[in-house]
């Protein structure tokens, strides 16, 4: 229970990675707040079945307003913020392209969804955690962004993007006790979220760990930065890859 008495809101919290996230910080604790363009009911039930709090609110994280409702929500529900996970994104539906064929429509919409959301869920959160002079915000990135996947520009940028974010926002909030940290995770196989075989493939030969990732695999890693055993820590990016890539 390393994360008693804690509110965490989890963006994309609603389905596979990002409902891991929401149980694990739950089981630690957390009351937690599923915010998902999708229905996070279903989880937020299993949450309070095992005796823990929850709260699912439909979110467009690429919508200021609905960021800010989200914010609001939370603390008139729990009293507080003290955790965001910047989990949202688009991913697997995206279809490999070279850069060439991108179209410029596609670019705005895996932006607006990676890059500007975590953007504003932030901003939506800073007067709650600036006002308890504490917060932990994690951005999700990606492994793509330091080894350059092809054929994903748009994705790759959104996540590299993130890891620049995090470094420049985490100058601007330590003042007020709030830490700003990432993880860059590889390809995670999670059932009804398998990735193409050929980019499962890829992975599996760079790696120094030959198996595939799971969410378990980025449990530990959460749960200290949402934790005060990362107090001190702030504007990194962990990489959880299993020995991919290293930097």
């Amino acid at each position: 229970m390393r994360l008693a008495g804690k509110v965490a809101i989890v963006t994309g919290g609603a389905r596979h990675i990002g409902a891991a996230y929401c149980r694990r910080l739950a089981e630690e604790g957390a009351a937690v707040v599923i915010a998902d363009i999708l229905d996070g009911e279903a989880v937020a039930n299993e949450i309070r079945a095992r005796g823990g709090k929850a709260l699912a609110l439909k979110v467009d994280v690429s919508n200021e307003a609905d960021t800010n409702r989200m914010a609001a929500e939370a603390v008139k529900a729990f009293g507080r913020i003290d955790i965001l996970v910047n989990n949202a994104a688009i991913f697997i539906n995206i279809e490999r392209h070279p850069f060439y064929e991108i179209s410029g429509e596609e670019w705005d919409k895996v932006s607006a969804v990676n890059i500007k959301g975590p953007f504003l869920c932030a901003k939506a959160v800073f007067a709650q955690m600036k006002e308890q002079k504490s917060g932990k915000i994690i951005n999700i990135s990606s492994s793509t962004a330091y080894w350059g996947t092809p054929n994903f520009l748009h994705y790759v940028a959104s996540k590299a993007a993130l890891i620049g974010m995090t470094r420049s926002l985490a100058r601007e909030v330590g003042e007020f006790g709030i830490c700003v940290n990432a993880i860059a995770p590889g390809l995670v196989e999670h059932e009804g979220q398998n990735a193409p075989a050929e980019l499962t493939e890829l992975q599996l030969k760079a790696r120094s760990i030959k198996r595939l990732q799971t969410p378990d695999d980025l449990m530990g890693t959460l749960v200290f930065l949402c934790s005060s055993d990362s107090d001190f820590m702030t504007g990194q990016s962990i990489v959880v890859d299993g020995g991919s890539v290293f930097h």
